[in-house]
């Protein structure tokens, strides 16, 4: 008997702490989206056409490597090869302060740029959802 009454006791506790904790997640995002808020975000993907929208005067960094770079670019676009060894010391003359937009060819290396990006400070960095492949798929300019 004694056993069985421990396991009840474990099993409540288990229940008791499971649902804390899901209570707990729940205060650090939008009861209505299930988003965490933007305000807490460093980075935020934006969309091609949104991203179009504000090329004027933007810190815009094309992290793919120089010969992915001369086949097409994004106007006003600045090349920073996400591999190259220097890409951590070329980021940081750029303003931290400043929004930072960035993108690569398909998402993934952009997505790791803007980690690293914001693990050296900067203040807020937009990734270009699905990268240049996404851009050309919504017929946008391409400078060459």
């Amino acid at each position: 008997m004694k056993s069985f009454t421990t396991k009840i006791a474990f099993l409540l506790i288990l229940s008791f702490s499971v649902i804390n904790c899901a209570e707990n997640k729940k205060s650090d995002t939008n009861t209505t989206t299930g988003a965490v808020s933007q305000e807490q975000k460093v980075v935020s993907l934006i969309s091609p056409k949104d991203l179009n929208e504000k090329n004027n005067e933007i810190q815009l960094v094309d992290v793919r490597t120089p010969e992915e770079y001369a086949e097409g670019y994004i106007k006003n676009a600045t090349n920073i090869d996400f591999f190259d060894d220097d890409f951590a010391k070329n980021m940081a003359k750029l303003n931290k302060s400043k929004a930072i937009y960035i993108y690569c060819r398909g998402g993934k290396r952009s997505a790791k740029a803007s980690k690293q990006l914001e693990e050296m400070g900067f203040t807020k960095v937009y990734d270009l959802q699905g990268g240049f492949l996404n851009w050309e798929k919504n017929n946008l300019e391409v400078e060459k």
